[in-house]
């Protein structure tokens, strides 16, 4: 009887095993009462941040692209030998800009690079034989932090700003915020992209900082 109830015992233990090698009825592989193998979707990996005694999960990565212009940004166009034409021009609500003889530009969606090259193609239409035309950005347009933090709302961008850096532009945390990171929301693509991050996260203008309460 406790050689049968031993062998029970070192069956269980086995099973359970290989249960949680595969990750348990919701691992990476399972089986259908059919037979068939089946991959079941698994969340992407995680990284914890702890910070003031709580974890807070990265699960999504952020993309990190070239900068495209929008409403907000400041830019200085140089059109060497055409002092009318060099000055600073805002991207406007509509993601234009509007500049002597061309009249409306789209900036928005744009790297400078593809700007200089659309003002380029604009002024060769019969204004300008061999124009050379450089786009910078003067300066940016803001940034947004919202949530728990002492004054949420918009605030102008610093270079090499991290999601650290903005919650200290904004006051700091409120008593009741989840500390040690936050959701941050970025155009990318036409669309807006969300994920949580952790605090050296580097924000770019436009994006949109959100820090969340904590229920503990």
């Amino acid at each position: 009887m406790r050689l049968s109830r031993l062998a029970l015992v070192v069956t269980v233990a086995l099973c359970a095993g290989a249960c949680s090698r595969n990750g348990g009825p919701f691992g990476p592989m399972a089986y259908q009462a059919t037979g068939q193998r089946v991959a079941y979707a698994q969340p992407a990996p995680t990284y914890a941040t702890q910070a003031y005694g709580y974890a807070y999960q990265t699960p999504t990565a952020i993309p990190e692209t070239p900068y495209t212009l929008d409403a907000g940004d400041k830019l200085r166009i140089v059109v060497f030998g055409q002092e009318g034409l060099t000055a600073s021009y805002a991207v406007d609500a509509n993601g234009n800009i509007q500049m002597p003889l061309i009249g409306s530009v789209p900036a928005r969606g744009m790297t400078t690079h593809q700007l200089a090259g659309t003002v380029t193609a604009a002024l060769k239409q019969g204004y300008i034989r061999e124009p050379q035309v450089a786009v910078e950005v003067e300066a940016y347009r803001p940034f947004f932090i919202l949530g728990e933090v002492a004054f949420p709302g918009q605030y102008p961008y610093v270079a090499n700003m991290t999601v650290e850096t903005a919650i200290a532009i904004a006051g700091g945390y409120s008593p009741r915020a989840k500390r040690g990171g936050a959701e941050l929301a970025r155009p990318y693509g036409g669309q807006i992209v969300k994920g949580n991050v952790p605090m050296y996260t580097q924000v770019r203008p436009g994006d949109t900082i959100t820090v969340s309460e904590r229920w503990l």
